[in-house]
């Protein structure tokens, strides 16, 4: 009989999530028999405080592993018993690996993100990129973006120490001041060649713009990491003046496809994964 592998998503309002039945047809591609579990938080009325009896359930039930999102993808690494390199590195995990009972923290945004970058945005110009979020993906992506060969990177986040920190441990791990923390970032997209966004506005549930559209410019890419939806509001808006863009399928479409390999030992094929992704989201919409 075939063994059955078990996943799954940990996070705040993910009911909607894509991600089951994304993993779960890639899985039949390969003969494999997977589960993918949601575990809200807000639908489980649960405190942020449960995030480790959790992990820890999830552990003593036999999943495989599970993915992490919003809020919890730093908040998660206490309660793991290793990590990876890259997670180490950016001090964030999106995806969780079970070996026999050891609890093992990846992160796959910052590798999901570069490869989608490759894909849609191959001859963007990387001079001088604003960034928009220090949280778990901004982190990754931060990171993606300056071993891709970012000149300069100005990190903004509506809490400054945590854009701060974000921003010294890139310079310590990297060896180099490319990096720098932004308070004004009207200021800085005057001078940039791309905006990169990682927080959750545009998100269905939290709806809106994160800068004002009228900072944009033609000669700018914008790189949207929101997928649902999937023509979030800044994405239009870039598109309206002129700007090459990158939504935010790409980058959903490649961290799952690396972790889906983590969690399975299986190449997953990434075209068609994100052909059945964008497939899933116009079904919704």
């Amino acid at each position: 009989m075939q063994e059955k592998i078990l996943i799954g998503l940990m996070g705040r309002g993910i009911l909607q999530s894509l991600s089951p039945t994304l993993h779960e047809t890639e899985a039949q591609q390969h003969g494999l028999r997977l589960h993918y579990q949601l575990i809200d938080f807000d639908q489980a009325e649960a405190n942020d405080a449960s995030l480790g009896a959790m992990v820890n359930a999830a552990r003593v039930m036999g999943f495989a592993g599970f993915n992490v999102t919003f809020p919890f993808k730093q908040a998660v690494i206490e309660h793991l018993d290793s990590l990876s390199p890259e997670a180490a590195a950016v001090g964030a995990v999106n995806t969780v690996v079970n070996r026999d009972g050891t609890l093992i923290g990846y992160n796959t945004d910052g590798s999901g993100w570069r490869w989608g970058f490759s894909q849609s945005l191959p001859n963007a110009d990387l001079s001088h990129v604003v960034l928009l979020g220090a949280g778990g993906a901004g982190s990754a992506v931060a990171d993606a973006a300056i071993r891709m060969g970012v000149t300069k990177l100005s990190i903004s986040d509506r809490e400054p120490e945590r854009a701060g920190a974000l921003v010294a441990r890139l310079n310590a791990l990297h060896g180099s001041t490319r990096a720098e923390a932004c308070v004004d970032v009207e200021r800085a997209l005057k001078t940039a060649s791309g905006l990169i966004h990682t927080t959750p506005t545009g998100m269905s549930k939290m709806p809106g713009v994160p800068v004002p559209l009228r900072w944009l410019r033609s000669s700018q890419w914008l790189s949207e990491i929101v997928y649902f939806p999937l023509e979030t509001e800044l994405l239009k808006g870039a598109r309206s003046v002129g700007c090459a863009t990158m939504d935010g399928c790409w980058m959903t479409v490649g961290q799952a496809v690396d972790a889906f390999g983590l969690f399975t030992g299986r190449q997953p094929d990434a075209i068609r994964m994100n052909a059945h992704l964008r497939q899933l989201i116009a079904d919704r919409t």
